[in-house]
């Protein structure tokens, strides 16, 4: 199904842009872990819109109910349903924009599959689609680290032709990611970035970037080989993220400038465990990760919906000059950030359930009832 994701640990979202709400479905979480509200709220406060000048002006709480799958504030192993208003909705923004199909956008493809869309807001191809990952992904990431003590940082790294300083990956946290309205950990870089958005925004224009993921304490052995391999998962749920147009890990392609001898990472011993000296792998070799952090990017493209005038023709092929309507993000890399954190803890939740079953089913071999 397309709007659902995930095999153990499985989500399905819904709800369109300008329509009363959006959430999800997240089925397969273990029964009995400690959950509400609280557990959620800060990554949809991270995703919301209106949080900052460098933002689309709608203005959300995006506050979450959980609808089911909870009771006295454990898990029942039951479908979990989670909730958010629409409240902020002009959807006659739109009203011009309905003959149009904007460009570099889903109008015309929507139109094309279904012989009908959502006239408003982008509907499904809306980023607001994703406060249903977001949310479900909260609930993935608590499971991950009261389990197996998994970390999941995100963070800016460039923004148009501004880049980031390296940082260090086993260091970087969230409360040193939040600093900034960028969410950037290099402070000098993000003034330049939240400068260059600032004038973007003015200009009724846009600029695209790049966000950056670590995960750490990841187990050696999740993951699969060929078709299911761990990056190819997160391969798909990045770049199903709306914007997103390029995903790399490790060395990406920086890697193809260097000689074997140079990207091959060799093991050493460390903390009673091998561990590799570099981490040109980033993590994950045969499709399987190797207990090293995670490291991948991945890449936005401008936001389409721009307010300057764009030559272009309507439905029926007549030219027509475009100046869209409606609040829009001129950047979305700094609310992408929580979007890329909930969508890995997504894959590695549901990576977490097939290595315990495949586990599971080991041991009873070897020690048959």
């Amino acid at each position: 199904m397309s709007s659902s994701f995930g095999t153990l640990l499985k989500v399905s979202t819904f709800g369109e842009s300008h329509c009363k709400g959006v959430g999800a479905i997240l089925d397969g979480c273990p029964p009995g872990m400690p959950l509400d509200e609280n557990d959620i709220q800060p990554q949809l406060d991270r995703r919301r819109p209106g949080q900052s000048k460098l933002t689309t002006d709608r203005q959300e709480s995006d506050r979450v109910t959980i609808f089911s799958g909870v009771e006295k504030g454990l898990t029942l192993g039951t479908p979990i349903g989670l909730f958010v208003p629409n409240k902020d909705q002009r959807p006659g923004d739109y009203r011009e924009m309905s003959k149009i199909p904007r460009p570099s956008h889903a109008d015309y493809t929507y139109q094309m599959k279904y012989g009908i869309r959502a006239s408003s807001g982008g509907g499904r191809s809306s980023a607001r689609e994703t406060i249903g990952r977001v949310a479900a992904g909260a609930v993935a990431q608590k499971m991950l680290q009261l389990v197996y003590g998994v970390e999941i940082v995100a963070w800016v790294s460039a923004v148009n032709d501004i880049t980031a300083a390296p940082i260090d990956e086993k260091a970087i946290t969230r409360d040193i990611v939040d600093q900034n309205i960028m969410r950037c950990p290099d402070a000098e870089a993000a003034v330049r970035m939240t400068d260059l958005v600032a004038q973007v925004k003015e200009q009724k224009d846009s600029v695209g970037g790049i966000v950056t993921c670590v995960c750490r304490h990841v187990p050696a052995g999740w993951g699969d080989p060929v078709f299911d391999k761990l990056e190819a998962r997160l391969a798909q749920a990045m770049l199903s993220i709306p914007a997103t147009k390029g995903f790399e890990i490790g060395s990406g392609f920086a890697g193809t400038r260097l000689k074997g001898s140079v990207h091959n990472d060799p093991f050493v011993a460390a903390d009673g465990r091998l561990g590799t000296l570099t981490n040109n792998s980033g993590g994950i070799q045969g499709g399987i990760a190797n207990g090293e952090p995670i490291v991948f990017r991945v890449a936005f493209k401008p936001p389409a919906t721009i307010g300057l005038p764009q030559p272009t023709v309507d439905f029926d092929g007549n030219p027509v000059v475009l100046e869209a309507k409606g609040r829009h993000d001129p950047c979305v890399v700094p609310r992408a950030v929580p979007i890329v954190e909930t969508m890995a803890a997504l894959v590695l939740g549901d990576e977490a359930l097939r290595q315990r079953s495949i586990a599971g089913l080991k041991e009873r071999f070897e020690n048959p009832v």
